[in-house]
């Protein structure tokens, strides 16, 4: 089993398939980190050797950032629009859609569940 980036790989998926697990890395990214390495996209993971699964690794350490670092970094960028004031920080704050949605009848996966507005008489 082939762990990179503190992340187990699924064994029997294509390495190209198998990389976009890892928080930070997308199928073109995995393609680039494949083509750099020298390793066939079309390769298992549990087919890789251990100088596969290294040079996959080093490719990763060295040159994106992944994982709990992204994780962090975007988590203080979203704080930093918060602590400023801006709009998008009050948009954040509010728990609202940050880029432009309209909120009137969609949105729903930001703004949570619907409420019940109208509270029904007994009869």
């Amino acid at each position: 089993m082939a762990r990179i980036a503190g992340v187990d790989l699924p064994r029997n998926k294509k390495i190209e398939y198998a990389l976009p697990y890892i928080y930070g890395i997308g199928l073109n990214l995995s393609r680039d980190i494949l083509n750099k390495t020298g390793i066939d996209s079309n390769t298992r993971v549990h087919e890789l050797s251990e100088e596969d699964v290294l040079a996959i690794r080093n490719e990763i350490v060295n040159s994106y950032q992944v994982e709990g670092d992204l994780r962090s970094e975007i988590g203080r960028n979203i704080k930093r629009l918060m602590d400023a004031g801006s709009y998008r920080g009050l948009r954040h704050r509010k728990r609202l859609p940050v880029r432009g949605q309209r909120t009137h009848t969609n949105a729903r996966t930001r703004r949570g569940k619907k409420g019940l507005a109208i509270k029904r008489k007994i009869k």
